[in-house]
């Protein structure tokens, strides 16, 4: 498939492309489709992560429908955790994030975790870059427990890191060494009274302890939510929006995406040659701008026509 021909099968045929990246990740034709895709980047990628039941389904819900009040097209990559048995998605997409299925500029997607602890599989950022190609927004919310609050940096542009009032959220985002990690921190349920202003005192607390007075560094804002009633939803959205813009400034987007795409090729390579064959090929390098998909094609046929 061509990303021309999956544009005019709309959903059903970007279904499909994933069906088949899924089945076959070596074919030629999806790496091709991949590296077509990587050209052709449109979107802005948002990471929504944070421990289970802190309602990010709910928000991912709430910034759609503001999404597309302005005309955004979205796709959404729901990393759930895998069953032990089939190795699939657990939870459906119909049950973490509601939309209207009639809409075909929404399409959800669910994604198991694998056996990546709780982070994010391989073909995320396969299924990613894919969607980024296709739509005007993408949102990748994660199953919030293990790699995932760390390896959503890994695909996305921006970080939404989410705490709940009253859960100790705060405390465990101070531990989990991870106040590096969002772009965005947000109280959600911020309409839950002194417990939400709590919460968000102790991350504004945390977040000025991690400031390491970077002159060019993104300062981390922190906002209180309530996606029920829709307050701060156009706050962070407008945050989004505010970060989307500095990282348009003086290459940080490129440096970023290629740093992701580098690490990509690095953790793809161990899983399928592991640490020994890691170390045969070296570091791989990867040009500026190449996409790591066809670039992974030829380390992998270099390793294994490598006499053992």
């Amino acid at each position: 498939m061509t990303l021309e021909e999956i544009r005019k099968e709309g959903k059903a045929g970007l279904a499909r492309a994933l069906a088949l990246l899924e089945r076959k990740p070596e074919d030629a034709k999806n790496v091709a489709l991949l590296d077509e895709a990587y050209r052709a980047s449109q979107a802005r990628v948002i990471g929504l992560t944070g421990p289970p039941g802190v309602g990010k389904s709910t928000l991912a819900g709430a910034l759609i429908g503001r999404l597309r009040a302005s005309g955004q097209s979205v796709a959404v990559i729901a990393v759930d955790p895998s069953s032990r048995r089939s190795g699939g998605a657990l939870l459906g997409d119909r049950t973490r994030v509601a939309t209207d299925p009639t809409d075909d500029q929404v399409f959800v997607r669910s994604m198991a975790a694998r056996d990546r602890l709780g982070g994010l599989a391989e073909l995320t950022l396969a299924a990613m870059v894919l969607m980024r190609a296709l739509y005007d927004v993408v949102l990748v919310e994660t199953v919030g427990v293990g790699q995932s609050e760390t390896d959503v940096a890994e695909v996305a542009d921006s970080v939404v890191f989410c705490v709940q009032p009253g859960s100790g959220d705060a405390l465990q985002f101070m531990k989990a060494g991870i106040m590096e990690i969002p772009d965005v921190a947000v109280v959600t349920k911020s309409d839950s009274g002194p417990n939400a202003r709590k919460a968000l005192a102790d991350l504004k607390g945390a977040l000025s302890l991690a400031d390491d007075g970077a002159e060019d560094a993104w300062p981390v804002e922190v906002l209180g939510v309530s996606a029920q009633s829709g307050d701060g939803v156009d706050s962070l959205l407008a945050v989004l929006v505010k970060h989307w813009e500095w990282l348009n400034e003086s290459s940080r987007l490129t440096r970023r995406r290629e740093s992701q795409a580098r690490q990509w090729l690095v953790e793809a390579l161990r899983e399928r040659f592991g640490r020994e064959g890691l170390r045969r090929l070296g570091l791989p390098d990867l040009p500026v701008g190449a996409s790591p998909f066809g670039r992974l094609a030829e380390l992998s046929a270099k390793v294994r026509s490598a006499p053992v």
